[in-house]
């Protein structure tokens, strides 16, 4: 049990959830904003990893399979840095600097295995305002969270962040 009375389980759909969620609104927002496209479509494209083009023609539906999928993927990789942090202890004693680290690495995995390998349409390259915002996300928003939700350790401590 960690401190806070959460199970592992319970660490881990926290996480996962947690990141997913600030993942899937950040993207949304930075769309939205920067670069003008609708929320649904967000959503639509990661429906589009398992379905093709069709995704894109689903409605509703197919956006609440891309945020299922979203949340999926966030969960195992909560998983992922929870079993790693057990076997690795710096990534306990060190968790915002650990989940940093493993941002970058989810994002290192999705874009060069993950988004290769499924049915989604081709995009054009990274534009750098987007290569940025999506470092920041998956640091921020995704691999920090899940350091914080899966340390073992009380509450983070400023001074022992880094």
């Amino acid at each position: 049990m960690k401190p806070n009375g959460l199970s592992p389980y319970q660490q881990i759909i926290a996480a996962g959830f947690v990141a997913g969620l600030l993942d899937g609104l950040e993207i949304v927002i930075f769309n939205r904003v920067v670069r003008g496209i609708a929320p649904i479509r967000i959503f639509h494209y990661i429906a589009s990893g398992l379905l093709g083009v069709k995704a894109f023609h689903g409605g509703w539906i197919t956006a609440e399979l891309g945020l299922g999928i979203h949340l999926f993927i966030a969960i195992c990789a909560a998983t992922v840095y929870y079993f790693l942090s057990r076997k690795l202890t710096v990534l306990q004693e060190r968790p915002f600097l650990g989940g940093a680290i493993f941002g970058l690495a989810v994002f290192a995995f999705m874009n060069s295995i993950v988004i290769p390998l499924c049915a989604a349409p081709r995009q054009p390259p990274l534009t750098l305002s987007l290569l940025l915002n999506l470092t920041f996300a998956h640091i921020v928003c995704v691999g920090m969270p899940i350091a914080w939700f899966t340390s073992t350790s009380k509450p983070v401590q400023f001074p022992a962040l880094w």
